[in-house]
């Protein structure tokens, strides 16, 4: 049995050090209650801890990844009809703690994959786009759909779609009109960056990839995630000021050697755990 015991997360972990997390309310389409985001947010925390774990595939159960928000099982807009200023404090905790969910996936030191199958709607598209890679299958199709339900995306959509995609035109036009993006066009305009045949094929590449990362260092998978998020949030002299900083320390490390020996020998390098 699993260490990692949750009510609507599955987490697998195989002797590679690979994690697989599952999106499990199969019944429900996988959306987004508060106990998915909930399970989400401590699943991502917990692997971040957990120095067995070197990479982190995540997708969907059932026919799809997920259908985004559980309108009809979330406190999310709920109002106790007393004073206005208490019921706004607590629902921006609430919109705050699901934000959390997906930052989790950002801030894990883990490279995470997204394996996207299906309709991936709302909230699901907050999830990828905190991912570090995303792949999907042909029959994928992505939907930012909260102007639908009547809101502005809150919980990272608009946030990290727009230094994903790069186009900020298409991007004001998905979250504008709520239309699909299907698989080929995911794919052109860079939101993921492989289409499969189905889903077992995605996942099998989602599995291929994150079976390489673990075999890399860790010291320089970590620093190598770690960096790029914070110079994509900051300007060209503040992330390679900041590197400095950050691999004065690192470079002092035993894979460097091992690394080098693994090149010129032809053979793995058998790396510690952190």
């Amino acid at each position: 049995m699993s260490k990692y015991q949750y009510e609507t997360v599955k987490v697998e972990v195989n002797e590679a050090g690979v994690a697989h997390v599952i999106l499990s309310r199969p019944d429900r389409l996988n959306a987004f209650n508060d106990q998915l985001v909930a399970d989400v947010r401590t699943a991502f925390r917990d692997i971040d801890t957990d120095y067995d774990i070197l990479a982190v595939v995540v997708s969907g159960s059932g026919r799809m990844f997920t259908a985004g928000l559980d309108l009809s099982e979330t406190s999310l807009g709920g109002h106790s009809g007393g004073d206005p200023a208490r019921d706004t404090y607590r629902l921006r905790a609430h919109i705050k703690q699901f934000q959390d969910a997906f930052t989790a996936i950002e801030l894990c030191s883990k490279p995470v994959i997204a394996a996207v199958h299906n309709g991936c709607f709302g909230a699901g598209v907050d999830l990828i786009t905190a991912c570090d890679i995303r792949y999907c299958a042909k029959d994928a199709y992505f939907c930012v759909k909260e102007v639908d339900v009547g809101l502005a995306a809150d919980v990272g959509s608009l946030q990290r779609l727009p230094k994903i995609i790069g186009n900020n035109s298409l991007v004001r036009e998905l979250c504008l009109t709520g239309r699909n993006l299907y698989a080929k066009e995911a794919l052109e305009c860079g939101l993921v960056n492989k289409v499969t045949e189905n889903k077992e094929d995605v996942l099998a590449e989602a599995f291929k990839t994150a079976h390489l990362i673990a075999s890399k260092s860790p010291v320089a998978v970590l620093g190598t995630k770690h960096l790029l998020n914070y110079s994509r949030d900051h300007s060209v002299a503040e992330g390679l000021s900041y590197t400095v900083t950050w691999n004065s320390s690192m470079l002092n490390t035993e894979d460097i050697p091992l690394s080098i020996e693994a090149f010129v020998t032809k053979k793995p390098a058998k790396y510690s755990k952190l």
